[in-house]
């Protein structure tokens, strides 16, 4: 699948920030990281990185990829890590990203519906203020139905619980 240019995939990061455009052939980008071209050959091939593709199957790599194989130089070759040590690391990475923007989300929603909870309470203590703890239209339906006989359990009676006593009808009288 081709990869529109300007975008790295290996950033974990979506966006379309400088430093996510892929800009860089990979002579130039071996040549920012201190790094022979063959070097991100080898680390494409273990998943370490992977570079944004040209409609022509070229790679290119963006700022934010740069910063990943100075990440790699330096966990290698410093560190001592092998690279299966930095393909976990890179993969935590990405983990970590994935979760911190799934967190960030989740906030945003517990946010608005924190809002709409507030929004809510006060459209309640409105009516509560005047004098309507229980809608106005509930009262009249319940009243008309206790009126008319509607006995309870009723598979017409709709909204809340009716209280008072039971209607029965005659037919249905455990007297008989």
């Amino acid at each position: 699948m081709a990869k529109r240019p300007g975008r790295s995939r290996g950033s974990g990061q979506g966006g379309s920030s400088s430093e996510d455009r892929a800009v860089y052939i990979i002579s130039v980008a071996a040549e920012l990281a201190g790094v022979h071209p063959q070097t991100l050959r080898i680390y494409e091939r273990k998943g370490l990185l992977t570079p944004a593709r040209t409609a022509g199957n070229t790679r290119r790599y963006s700022q934010r990829d740069i910063e990943r194989l100075r990440m790699i130089q330096e966990l290698t070759q410093q560190a001592g890590l092998n690279l299966a040590g930095v393909k976990m690391i890179v993969e935590m990475e990405r983990e970590i990203d994935r979760m911190r923007s799934r967190m960030e989300r989740l906030d945003r929603d517990l946010q608005a519906a924190r809002r709409r909870l507030q929004e809510e309470v006060e459209r309640a203590r409105q009516r509560y203020e005047r004098g309507e703890i229980v809608p106005l239209s509930t009262l009249r339906r319940l009243h008309a139905q206790l009126s008319a006989g509607v006995p309870r359990g009723s598979a017409s009676r709709r909204g809340p619980i009716a209280v008072g006593p039971a209607t029965t009808h005659p037919e249905r009288s455990p007297s008989r």
